[in-house]
């Protein structure tokens, strides 16, 4: 195989590990990646638990890895003048735009290897991880990912790239769930699909849509294969197909490929890797690189119980692109497939009366025998009524589906309603719960405050415990001292009194003597 067209050599639909030479970046997972060119751009990730802050470069002619030494684009108005290396990050987007690979707080030029601060202006949105970045134009679409206090978003920011102004979009209808580590596509530059993802303990595999001229949200029915829930995917479109790969739900990993027709919105399994597989790791990165004026898919990352810095290559087969770009929900189906029978029955009816004139000025020319034109004439009246029976049929269907559509949007109308109606009460009661919170609050701080004064009063009925004690022991001693007194005073009193009456009997005595 020779070095410079090994992709050509490649079979269509298949993943296959490349031979690298020389040395290889660390294995990491939740990074960037961007392909200018024929250069493969990797930046930051995770690994272990620790960011880091390099970015990689891989040469796709060459097949070789170099590491691209940043310096700082330092100006009179930076207040970061003496950083010299990129900040550590994990969980990040970057995208191209011109000779810059945007990290939406920093940027990197390609061309003089320096990087600086994104300076922007407007409505900047929250600090977040496992958001989605998509490129429409020169505005990037920012939606979801998880805030620094791993409060889940569903938010949409934008941000122009030709004045560097955020501003948060207004939508409308049902946005998706809250969620980080999703999918997210750009179609016909108009409609922004959301993909799989997760909360802090649901996995997603719904697919969501908003129509960036009406700023509504829906959840187009899709079809064709059955997609597992998932999250830390990564997906890129090339032309209609917009491919899925990896992701996970913490327990395995999800070994196939998966290719959404986003014209028809159809699931199809492009390829199956095996469990353990590196592109069945969840915090992969996966982009396209034109290599000879034909598009590739490159992967690179991830992590399914071990770190991988192995990079994949896939030959997509080329696709029909003459296909209508028509959305296939219920009402678009049938409002498709009403158009286009009516069409055909109409240019078919068409046909029928240009025939019907060719015949008969062929018979006015060459004479052909009038019974002959007779029968062609009633045989064409005949295919005419039949059409015609075909047409009111279709128009019976379009009106019965035209009404099982208004009926459809009657219950949605309530559904969307009693959602509504529930949505306000459990504003209502987080509210309560807020209340409820409060005042728990307020409760412990008073029954923190009612144990110091119980811890006072205790003090103090122990001071009065020994002060009632000591007033006991006084009272004490001042009984036994007054109860001495009053016996010396009452013995002295008593015999005082025994001497006077021994005299008084002795005076009575003698009276009775004299008697």
């Amino acid at each position: 195989m020779e070095l410079n067209n090994w992709h050509k050599e490649l079979i269509y639909d298949k993943w296959v590990p490349i031979s690298v030479s020389g040395a290889q970046p660390a294995a990491r997972y939740k990074h960037a990646a961007a392909a200018v060119g024929e250069k493969l751009y990797i930046a930051g990730g995770s690994r272990n638990g620790r960011h880091l802050s390099d970015v990689q470069v891989f040469d796709l002619r060459s097949l070789t890895w170099s590491s691209l030494k940043l310096k700082a684009n330092v100006g009179k108005d930076d207040d970061d003048s003496s950083q010299e290396i990129l900040s550590a990050t994990s969980g990040h987007n970057m995208i191209r735009w011109g000779e810059k690979l945007l990290l939406l707080v920093r940027y990197i030029d390609i061309e003089t290897c320096q990087f600086g601060v994104i300076k922007t202006s407007g409505s900047v949105p929250v600090a977040r991880v496992g958001q989605s970045a998509t490129l429409v134009g020169s505005t990037v679409i920012l939606f979801g990912g998880e805030d620094m206090s791993r409060k889940l978003l569903n938010d949409v920011h934008i941000l122009d790239l030709e004045s560097m102004t955020w501003g948060m979009l207004k939508t409308t209808r049902t946005p998706p769930a809250p969620r980080y580590d999703h999918a997210a596509a750009i179609q016909g530059e108009r409609y922004l699909l959301i993909f799989g993802g997760c909360s802090h303990s649901v996995f997603f595999n719904d697919l969501h849509l908003l129509d960036l001229q009406t700023m509504e949200w829906s959840q187009p029915q899709t079809q064709g294969d059955l997609v597992s829930p998932r999250a830390g995917h990564a997906g890129i479109t090339i032309d209609e197909s917009w491919f899925i790969v990896g992701g996970g739900d913490n327990r395995s990993g999800c070994p196939e490929t998966l290719v959404l027709d986003m014209s028809k919105l159809v699931w199809t399994v492009l390829t199956i890797v095996k469990q353990k597989d590196p592109l069945s790791s969840e915090g992969l990165s996966v982009c396209s690189a034109l290599i000879d004026d034909e598009k590739y898919l490159l992967a690179f990352g991830g992590y399914n119980g071990r770190y991988s810095n192995e990079v994949f290559v896939m030959r997509p087969k080329p696709k029909d692109i003459m296909r209508p770009k028509i959305f296939q929900s219920p009402a678009a189906a049938a409002a498709a497939a009403s158009v286009t029978s009516a069409y055909a029955l109409s240019k078919s009816e068409k046909l029928d009366f240009m025939q019907l004139d060719d015949i008969n000025s062929k018979s006015s020319v060459n004479g052909h025998p009038k019974d002959d034109v007779t029968d062609k004439i009633e045989a064409i009246k005949e295919e005419n009524r039949l059409l015609e029976l075909s047409i009111a049929e279709v128009r019976a269907e379009n009106s019965k589906l035209g009404g099982e559509i208004e009926e459809i949007n009657n219950t949605h109308a309530e559904l969307t309603k009693e959602l509504q109606s529930v949505q306000g009460q459990l504003v209502a009661e987080r509210s309560r719960c807020f209340n409820l919170e409060a005042k728990i609050s307020e409760l412990q701080k008073l029954l923190e405050s009612m144990q110091s004064v119980e811890d006072e009063v205790q003090a103090l009925r122990e001071k009065k415990s020994a002060l009632d004690q000591e007033m006991e022991l006084n009272a004490t001693a001042q009984r036994q001292s007054s109860g001495g007194v009053w016996r010396w005073f009452g013995g002295s009193c008593l015999g005082y009194r025994m001497d006077e009456e021994k005299a008084w009997c002795g005076q009575v005595i003698e009276l009775d003597g004299q008697y």
